[in-house]
Formats: structure tokens, sequence, C-alpha cells
């Protein structure tokens, strides 16, 4: 096998590029002594790619990952041959995918078979999608049409001052375009983890990043038909006494609802996804009460928790995982509406937003919210609300429910009469319908009166209430819809 005679030369190669090498890689993200090589019956030997199986945390998971020293790890028709014969492995055993990417793209000396090899590895990993779970680790460059392969995974891994991703290269497209863009600024680590949205974790190192794969792996159900999302172990009570000093009184000051989610859930186990992407919402998996949920917030330090076009896609691909894998999902919404500007607009608001719509509604997981201070008009449906399903809708004390804020509503409301008041007076009848707005419609009496929702919880009830809620929802029969293919989500 391979890693049993690799040239140590290869090995300092990559370490002159300040990158370890494959087997390193391999024996920092399994148990150790666990990795077995697996190659196809009809390609036998090394091509570049290492395949096989180990253990994270002793549970199985098969690999892939490209060998730069080799022909610049470029993909060959048997080095995507060898990946597709793993990827199906996996499938047939039901188990994750990790893959390694650390290559210059299709290997050019091979012409049209190259590019035939990367179609047939891209349907592969098409065929695992929503099956089992597929992790993509951006360990170098990734580059060309190659970089759909990692493209088409759950979840994709950067590293600082390592991962490059792009379709075309810097050099061609200043010679273009006339830029003088640097290879890190066109697909650096940081643009895809900030900027593109492709990676959903930039790390600083190695050593960490693996380390984080092997966290993910852990919390994460192997396949969509297995229950390891419901590992229930004994539920402990936590004194969440200290969780109304977390979040400020005045519902229009922001805060940072990351503790707040770490209160709720058991200790130590929120991982955020897509952290530095569209930060005025958070997702990411945790633990409650031993049982893995995903977690949908608004994160009202941007935009008050607004949403815009990144945010609807960020929570609708991550709904979207939750429901293929039976994931509960927990959302906790405080947004004040939609980012209002002409480019949200332009960029299609409407159309993202119904992504977000669609996932919630088109999913049959277990989907608990939560309204901790406010919710006015879209955001109250696009955060997952009872009407699109929503198995249980709790609002605090104090939460806010309405169309908008009070200032617009009594601006549209009021527009005819204070169009004729002037000075003092305009601002006292200003003063007076603000008041009588916010006592009438700006508190959740009218949901709560009409049971829109299902009811009032004290925030320092939420861990104990979300538990209880799926203890008893584990199970539940599937929502009956229509018999079809499936929806037109707007993509």
């Amino acid at each position: 096998m391979y890693i049993e005679k690799v040239n140590p030369y290869n090995i300092e190669k990559q370490h002159d590029r300040d990158k370890m090498h494959i087997v390193e890689r391999i024996n920092h993200l399994f148990d150790k002594g666990s990795f077995v090589e697996q190659y196809p019956e009809e390609y036998p030997g090394y091509d570049g790619v290492i395949t096989g199986y180990g253990e994270i945390f002793g549970r199985r998971v098969y690999f892939y990952g490209q060998d730069f020293t080799c022909m610049g790890g470029t993909f060959g028709y048997h080095q995507c041959q060898q990946i597709i014969a793993i990827i199906n492995e996996a499938i047939k055993h039901k188990r994750p995918i990790i893959g390694i990417y650390d290559g210059g793209g299709a290997r050019i000396q091979e012409g049209a078979a190259s590019v035939v090899g990367c179609a047939e590895m891209f349907k592969a990993n098409v065929k695992a999608s929503g099956y089992i779970p597929q992790i993509a680790i951006i360990a170098g460059t990734c580059a060309g049409g190659a970089v759909y392969s990692p493209g088409l995974t759950d979840f994709i891994f950067t590293i600082e001052n390592i991962s490059n991703m792009f379709v075309t290269g810097a050099k061609v497209i200043n010679k273009v375009q006339g830029t003088d863009y640097l290879i890190e600024e066109l697909g650096g680590a940081s643009i895809h983890s900030t900027i593109s949205g492709v990676a959903h974790f930039c790390m600083k190192n190695e050593k960490t990043c693996y380390q984080k794969v092997r966290e993910l792996v852990d919390i994460l159900p192997p396949c969509y038909s297995e229950s390891r999302a419901y590992r229930i172990s004994r539920y402990y009570e936590k004194d969440l006494s200290d969780i109304v000093n977390l979040y400020p009184k005045d519902n229009q000051e922001p805060y940072d609802v990351v503790p707040v989610i770490e209160e709720i859930l058991d200790d130590f186990t929120f991982i955020e996804v897509h952290k530095d992407f569209a930060k005025n919402i958070v997702v990411g998996f945790g633990l409650l009460g031993g049982i893995t949920v995903g977690v949908v917030a608004s994160q009202t330090l941007y935009n008050n928790g607004s949403i815009d076009v990144d945010a609807a896609d960020k929570a609708a691909r991550f709904v979207r995982y939750c429901d293929c894998y039976n994931i509960p999902i927990i959302t906790l919404a405080d947004s004040t509406g939609f980012v209002m500007e002409a480019e949200q607009e332009h960029k299609g608001l409407i159309r993202h937003g119904a992504k977000m719509i669609h996932a919630y509604a088109d999913a049959t997981t277990i989907r608990l919210v939560v309204i901790l201070r406010k919710a006015y008009g879209g955001p109250y449906i696009l955060n997952g609300c009872r009407q699109l399903g929503a198995d249980r809708h709790y609002v605090w004390p104090d939460a806010e429910v309405a169309v908008m804020k009070a200032e617009g509503a009594v601006a549209v409301l009021s527009h005819s009469r204070l169009s004729r008041l002037e000075g003092v007076e305009k601002e006292e009848f200003l003063k007076e319908q603000l008041e009588s707005y916010k006592e009438k419609y700006m508190n959740s009496n009218m949901v709560l009166n009409r049971g829109f929702v299902d009811g009032q919880i004290k925030p320092q009830q939420t861990r104990e209430v979300l538990y209880q809620e799926l203890i008893r929802l584990i199970g539940k029969p599937a929502e009956e819809m229509p018999h079809k293919k499936h929806g037109n989500m707007p993509v």
C-alpha cells in the first residue's frame, strides 16, 4: 500500500509549501492506527489519490484525498474512478465520507478523459447527497471544473493561507479584465468564508481543521435513515436564571445571540456553521439533552437581525440539510424585517426569501420556534412559523409580533392626519399614536389570544420546554403531502 512506502522526500516537499503530506493529514483526521487503504479491483494501484476508510471516535468514515506531490494532485480518469468507487462504498455501508482536495484540477495531458472522469465523479457526489454526509477539506488549491466536486458536498472546510478555490485562475481573469488579483484575493479561504459563502468553516491551520472535522462528524448522523441524531443521554438541569442578562430589555438594542444558544444547549456542544458569512443569521449544530439539533437564530448584532439575500440562502440550505437527516430544527427568531436596500431587491430578495419559506414548509423533521423579542412582518413567516408547519411555536414574555415597527406603522396609518399637523401638536399626536399602537399591536397578545402560537414561556424555561417537546415529538409521523416527484424550490 502507498501509505506504507511513502517517499520521505515527498513529505519534505509538502512541508516546504507549509502544508502537511496526505499521509500526515490522514493520521490527524482518523483515530490512531484505524485507517485502511481501499482501491477498486479495476484500478488497484495508487494514482495520486488515497482512498479507504478509518474511524473517528470509533465510527467508520470513508475517505479520499489528493496527493499534491503526484502530478500536482490533478484529477485523472483513473483517479476519479477511485474516488467514485469509495463514494459508492460509503453509500453502500451508509457511512459519511470525507475528501481532501489539493490539486490543480483536471489532468490536461489526458485530454477529454479527465473531464469525463470529473463529470462521473460529480454524479457520484449528487448520488450521495442527502443520503450520507459529505465533507470537503480544501488543503491546497482546488481549481477549474474540479471545484464542483467539493461544491456538491455538504460542508466545505478551508484553511487560512493554504486553501484556494476558483473556477478560473487569477492569471486568466487578470488578462481578460485587466485586473491584478492575487490568488488569495480571488479564491482564498477568507473570500469563500466571508463573501462568496462557498466555505462553511475557515480554520487557522491544518491541525485545528482536522479536529473540527472530527467534532462535526461526531455530532452528525451517519446517514439519512439512522437515528444518531437522537442520541438520548441523561438530561441534566441547567440554571438559566442568568439568561435574561444576556440580552437587553430594550427590544431594539442589539446583542449577541450565540451565548443565548449556548445557554439553551448542552454545555460546549454548539458548532457554528457559516460563522463569517451572512452574519445577520446564525446556524449550527449542538446537543440538547444528548439529542443532536440544528439551530437557526437571528443575530441582531448585524442589521438588527434583518434578513437579506445571503441570510436567506444560508438559513434555507441549513434547514434543508437538517431535514435530509431528520435533525430537529430549533429556530430563535428576533428580527425587525428585511434589509431595505434597492441592491437587495435587484439581487432577488423575493426569490431568495422564497427559498427560506420553501425549506421550512417542505421540511418534515421536528421544528420548534421561539420568538425571543420581536418578529416583524415577513421574518415572522420566514423563521419557520407554526403556519409553515412548525410543531411548536412559543414566544417569550414581552415579545413583539407585528407587521412592522411602530414608527413605520403609525406613519402609514396616520399619514393623512400627520400631514395636516405641525410643530408641538404634531409631536404630541405622533407620541399618542405610537403609544396606542404599541399597546394594541406591539406585543404577543394577538397571536396568543387567537391561537396563532402555542404559548408563552419564560426565558429560563426555554431549555426544559424544548427538550420535553423533542422527547414528545421523536418518531412523529410525517405530514401527508400530495404525491409528487419533488417540489420546485426557487433556487
